[in-house]
């Protein structure tokens, strides 16, 4: 067995969802398995808002934003729970009309929402060179 992986398809499957491009990323705590920051509806509720409403603004996959749901962020009250990337922002209360306001100001303008932010913390690093 080689320790060489041929990752062409998982390359190719970034490139759709546009990580090549991608100027922030957002993580929503949803659909957990032991609900706790909130309901499972609410926090599906809230990915479905995000989910639509990135695609309908056009910032889906190749517009500069990816998404991701996530099981838990840990900080388990308050929820939805998001945090955006790379400023780092960590939001509470992350409903609908919460996260239009961030797609708005944060997403698309580049300023932190500092009505729900419990924390920003960028995260520090060197990051991979491109092949």
């Amino acid at each position: 067995m080689s320790d060489d992986v041929d990752l062409s398809k998982e390359r190719l499957t970034a490139e759709q969802l546009g990580i090549k491009v991608a100027r922030r990323h957002i993580l929503l705590c949803c659909d957990q398995t032991k609900p706790k920051c909130c309901s499972k509806e609410v926090g599906l509720a809230a990915w479905d808002f995000l989910k639509a409403r990135l695609k309908e603004l056009g910032l889906s996959e190749l517009g500069g934003i990816v998404r991701g749901k996530a099981n838990c962020l840990r900080i388990c009250s308050g929820g939805p729970i998001a945090v955006v990337y790379p400023e780092g922002a960590w939001y509470a209360g992350c409903t609908p009309p919460v996260l239009e306001r961030i797609i708005q100001q944060h997403l698309i303008g580049g300023v932190v929402v500092r009505e729900h932010l419990i924390v920003q913390r960028e995260l520090a690093g060197s990051h991979l060179e491109d092949d």
